[in-house]
């Protein structure tokens, strides 16, 4: 199991798919819908290609990270 840098936190294992529902450009904070049905929260400092902007609706692939005992996304990818 790998960890998050700044946190030492646990990778849940695997990539997941999804699309962003949310996202809130001013704050940097939005959500992530997997194709399992699931919802996560992320930070855009989580997008993997450092713009920090990533439009609703867009196909992602992310990775599961367990931060203060809750999951959220993190490595988000643009899946085109």
């Amino acid at each position: 199991m790998g960890t998050f840098a700044a946190t030492d936190a646990p990778f849940v294992e695997g990539v997941h798919v999804g699309f962003v529902a949310e996202f809130d450009s001013p704050a940097g904070l939005g959500y992530i819908d997997s194709a399992n049905g699931n919802r996560y929260f992320f930070h855009c400092i989580a997008i993997a290609d450092g713009s920090r902007e990533i439009a609703v609706g867009q196909k992602v692939l992310f990775e599961i990270v367990m931060r203060f005992n809750k999951s959220e996304a993190w490595n988000i990818q643009k899946n085109d």
